[in-house]
């Protein structure tokens, strides 16, 4: 099958991040005869692949190549099916998984700043951490960096504080 700009399963594989982009590498028989199976379909490829070897017997290695793949990433990709079902196989959001600056021991070093000296502003912080980790952090990101460390804490209180009555 060509896929098209205007295919409208294209689009909307692209959007869900399960387009396979290389569909061309999907040699097995049996999944290229059926009419169901689409080898642009990244999950169904993967989950098939499990499937064949699981369901068919078909040997590991005979498997992940005829579905593009090695056998060290048909495990992985096993692994990620038993533990979370086929959405797991839907490849992450590209990009960075966390912080880089404000790592967790960044942030523990700046609560212990602020819990000996409260009125510490975050300009005065940002100084601290480019004087004595050589960082340069932006104001405005410590602060909001703070702000997520304490959200699980205000997230028990269901009433904002200003609409808290108070009490004499």
């Amino acid at each position: 099958m060509a896929a098209t700009a205007t295919d409208p399963k294209v689009t909307a594989l692209t959007a869900a991040r399960s387009l396979n982009p290389h569909p061309e590498r999907v040699v097995d028989e049996v999944f290229l005869a059926s009419p169901f199976c689409d080898a642009r379909d990244l999950v169904q490829v993967k989950y098939e692949m499990v499937r064949r070897v699981r369901v068919d017997k078909v040997p590991v290695a005979q498997a992940a190549r005829a579905f593009g793949y090695c056998r060290q990433a048909f495990y992985e990709i096993a692994a990620a099916l038993d533990a979370g079902g086929p959405s797991a196989l839907v490849p992450g959001k590209p990009g960075p998984k966390g912080p880089t600056k404000l790592t967790a021991q960044v942030m523990d070093l700046v609560c212990d700043w602020l819990a000996a000296e409260p009125a510490l502003s975050s300009r005065q912080l940002a100084v601290r951490l480019r004087d004595e980790l050589c960082l340069a952090v932006h104001p405005r990101s410590i602060e909001r960096a703070l702000v997520r460390r304490r959200e699980p804490e205000d997230a028990v209180d269901e009433v904002p504080i200003a609409r808290r009555a108070v009490r004499p």
